[in-house]
């Protein structure tokens, strides 16, 4: 999920240097933003991740967790600047504070609250086995024993691969969408993250011709489970705005229709 650095949660060694931010882009925001007393607060996204972050060719951020942050920042009258971090720096990057919370689909995980403080989750994706349409009957640990699995590295899926499928290989790589890279190449057998990544980012694309998912959806259920912004220990003060901007989207219905624009089905994870 293991390092506490593991990824959706899902999703990247702790102890990895701090990659510098590949760009900072400020949010827009309503006229009231501009009145004194906005707080300044600083966003670590990642740009890698479609649908839920990307960096386009015209340099511009998209995806739901980038709509998420602009919502929440809008909602807890904060001017924030998007941080664009590589995944594998992201924690230590935190810790030095070139950022003040993430938002970039990290899941949660036991490890990571250890050393990371969370808001309630904002959404929460099942995992899904992808492998060559046929090849497999299903995802059973004894169908796929002996096969090499492709994951992202230091993640609780990796972690929940090393549990249940003990007699399987793992094939580490350092961003989920390099599962699909390596699986189109021929480099492993099956992939597993997020079903909707593998979806968009691959089944839907020519390189995923003559791949499906295999088996059902899986739920880790790690730590509470979903997805969260993640802070600093002890940010009490923005965590509880952060809680109360979240829980008053869901209420309201921005939440919802924010999630329309990328998804078809229900992601808040019944929160």
């Amino acid at each position: 999920m293991p390092s506490p650095a593991m990824r959706s949660d899902p999703r990247r060694p702790f102890l990895a240097a701090a990659a510098l931010a590949l760009s900072m882009l400020l949010l827009p925001a309503p006229a009231a933003a501009q009145a004194p007393g906005w707080a300044q607060v600083r966003v670590g996204v990642e740009g890698n991740y479609p649908p839920f972050s990307r960096l386009g060719p015209d340099g511009q951020l998209s995806g739901f967790d980038i709509d998420i942050a602009k919502a929440v920042c809008e909602r807890i009258q904060a001017r924030c600047t998007l941080v664009q971090q590589e995944w594998d720096g992201m924690i230590p990057a935190l810790a030095a504070r070139k950022f003040d919370m993430i938002v970039a689909s990290m899941t949660l995980s036991p490890e990571r609250r250890k050393v990371l403080d969370f808001s309630d989750p904002y959404y929460d994706i099942p995992s899904r086995f992808v492998a060559k349409a046929g090849a497999f009957k299903d995802a059973a640990p004894a169908t796929l024993k002996g096969r090499t699995i492709i994951v992202l590295r230091n993640s609780p899926r990796a972690k929940y691969l090393r549990e249940r499928y003990p007699e399987s290989r793992l094939l580490l790589v350092n961003k989920e969408t390099d599962i699909y890279l390596e699986l189109a190449a021929g480099r492993g057998d099956v992939g597993f993250g997020s079903s909707v990544v593998s979806a968009e980012s691959f089944l839907k694309r020519p390189e995923g011709k003559g791949h499906a998912q295999l088996g059902p959806m899986v739920r880790l259920d790690e730590g509470g489970g979903g997805v969260a912004i993640a802070f600093r220990k002890g940010e009490d003060t923005l965590r509880t705005k952060v809680n109360a901007a979240l829980k008053a989207m869901k209420a309201d219905g921005s939440y919802q229709k924010l999630a329309a624009r990328y998804f078809d089905f229900d992601v808040s994870g019944g929160s």
